[in-house]
């Protein structure tokens, strides 16, 4: 699946294309998912859709299974019989990645003890008016960070008396994975552009027609 992942990366046309069209497209999932000027939770399953989609224009519907069971805690898509997660960062720090959504303390405590990666992940991270970018991290990249700092430094809890998200990795283990020789890089300048687009058009459209 690396062959394929490499693929993505090293075809210039669609490298030019990810680095015009994915501003865009992540603007109108904001949009989409915003009410009264704030963006809602929802708009990472949108994000999630854009990514996927992308992979399906690049290798096709065969090779991409997108009907994965809502209880896979990790993986998002299947390429080439490989599993990835996805995920998006934003702002010009780097964090909050999740590596799992839960409320439950004992349930976060277990996970981050036990916690091993299963899959490759593909990170976009958007910051507005700057330059972020996509990433591909390695599975074995993930790992390989994991055994050097161990889990404690890994995984950040959730702080207790909060209304928790999910545990995430830490920011320096973040870091480490992103900056990683075996870790693929395409920078992206995210230029929010003016979206003549409201999330109400194409249904407005769609009950317009016979």
């Amino acid at each position: 699946m690396a062959n394929e992942i490499h693929e993505l990366f090293a075809d210039s046309k669609l490298v030019e294309k990810i680095r015009h069209k994915l501003p865009q497209f992540f603007r109108i999932a904001e949009i989409e998912s915003s009410r009264a000027g704030k963006i809602g939770m929802e708009v990472g399953s949108v994000r999630e859709k854009i990514i996927t989609s992308l992979l399906i224009f690049k290798f096709g519907f065969e090779k991409v299974k997108t009907d994965i069971p809502i209880t896979e805690p990790e993986v998002d898509v299947i390429l080439c019989d490989k599993p990835i997660s996805i995920k998006t960062v934003s702002g010009k720090h780097a964090s909050g990645v999740k590596l799992i959504w839960t409320v439950d303390a004992q349930k976060s405590l277990a996970f981050s003890k036990n916690y091993q990666p299963t899959c490759d992940i593909l990170l976009v991270h958007i910051w507005w008016d700057n330059t972020g970018g996509l990433y591909y991290i390695p599975k074995e990249v993930q790992q390989s960070v994991l055994k050097k700092i161990g889990n404690e430094s890994y995984i950040k809890l959730p702080k207790q008396g909060t209304n928790p998200r999910g545990v995430e990795m830490t920011g320096n283990a973040l870091k480490m994975v992103l900056e990683h020789p075996n870790t693929i890089h395409l920078s992206i300048e995210w230029k929010k552009e003016t979206q003549h687009f409201t999330p109400f058009d194409r249904w407005v459209e769609l009950w317009q027609k016979d």
